[in-house]
């Protein structure tokens, strides 16, 4: 497998010593090249344009794949990475694997999204006037990819892992995420045990190539299903407790606050359903002129199974074609046709289904911090 050039130690003592630096991209500390007609630029984050995904086939190229940082890519070397799994959940010491112990170990490959859990977050405002916090999603922040790796189940069992252990929770190398003068480290999330021995790998690759830096090289977490914070970049230790494990990425982010939730806040972790059109807000179309339309719809609670669709602003629907079979871990491309008859401005809706019965809403259920945008999109167009 090649390797990334780069600087070659990935630990504290190496940033603090100044050896080890992130890379920056066009001031948003993004490494890989982030053109106009592909990426919205949000701050630390760049947001694929989802109109660029219609002749990309089921997954993302990993050049058009959306970025969620919370502080910039680190430019790391995977001759000097390595992985400690400490904790009390464990039956002895700490254990270190090395970049190509990972390697060594049975290798699986799971076709799974990943998304920001405040994808659409725009729409809590602009559609249902909702004040809410954050980086101003649209739809753009969720991608499919092949994801091959180690099983974490292999790690940990390999680490001494208890039958007792409660919880697990993998760090990130990134530099430490500062906000308004607090300093939260660096990003860290538990998940359950259960979970971790399921269906969570540690991908080192990404649609066949090495993990590019911004997508976690070399090594990241890989949580099927789940909101995209549970899959860690840049993975460098994990926690094995036998108690519950927090941070502020469940306490204080990523978990959802308002009126219309407990006290204290609910937790987040299956994504949601969503639906997004491959077309562009305001886009013109002409008058009768059959078009073919396209979109893709997904949800971590099981394959999407129903897409209706409407062309009419929400009057009238009809069932899209589905091009793939719906699984708990992906998405599936859909199609439908529409000719146009008067000129003027319309607006395309679309409605997924998934096969634990969950259908997106007219409303989403609104929360301070702007998380799991979960109803119909409304998509305006100019009929010309």
């Amino acid at each position: 497998m090649p390797a990334h050039p780069g600087p070659q130690r990935p630990d504290d003592s190496a940033r603090r010593r100044g050896r080890l630096r992130p890379a920056a991209a066009a001031g948003s500390g993004i490494h890989k090249p982030l053109p106009p007609g592909l990426f919205n630029i949000r701050g630390t984050n760049a947001e694929t344009v989802p109109a660029t995904l219609r002749h990309t086939g089921y997954h993302t190229p990993n050049d058009r794949f959306f970025v969620r940082n919370h502080t910039t890519t680190p430019r790391l070397s995977a001759a000097n990475w390595h992985l400690t799994v400490w904790g009390d959940g464990l039956r002895g010491a700490p254990v270190r694997f090395s970049y190509a112990q990972l390697l060594a170990l049975p290798a699986v490959t799971r076709a799974a999204c990943l998304e920001c859990a405040g994808n659409g977050r725009s729409y809590f405002t602009s559609q249902q006037g909702d004040d809410v916090t954050g980086t101003p999603w649209t739809l753009g922040a969720v991608g499919a990819a092949r994801w091959r790796g180690a099983r974490l189940a292999d790690v940990l069992r390999l680490a001494g892992i208890r039958p007792e252990a409660v919880d697990v929770m993998p760090r990130g190398l990134d530099d430490p995420y500062v906000d308004d003068g607090v300093d939260y480290g660096r990003v860290r999330r538990p998940m359950p045990a259960a979970k971790a021995l399921d269906d969570v790998i540690l991908a080192y690759e990404m649609n066949g190539e090495p993990l590019p830096y911004d997508h976690g090289y070399p090594v990241r977490v890989i949580a099927p299903s789940w909101v995209g914070v549970a899959s860690t970049k840049w993975v460098g230790d994990i926690e094995v407790s036998d108690r519950p494990l927090s941070s502020p990425w469940t306490t204080e982010f990523y978990r959802l606050f308002g009126p219309d939730h407990p006290p204290g806040g609910a937790p987040m972790t299956v994504l949601p359903v969503r639906s997004a059109w491959e077309l562009d807000a305001g886009t013109a179309l002409s008058a009768r002129v059959t078009h073919r339309l396209t979109g893709r719809s997904w949800s971590g609670g099981g394959g999407v199974a129903r897409v209706d669709v409407s062309t009419d602003g929400g009057v009238r629907w009809s069932a899209a074609r589905l091009l793939d079979e719906g699984c708990g871990d992906g998405w599936v491309r859909w199609e439908t046709e529409w000719r146009p008859g008067a000129k003027g401005p319309a607006e395309l809706l679309a409605r997924a289904t998934d096969t634990a019965g969950r259908t997106q809403p007219d409303r989403s259920v609104p929360n301070t911090q702007g998380y799991f945008f979960d109803a119909v999109v409304r998509c305006p167009v100019t009929v010309v």
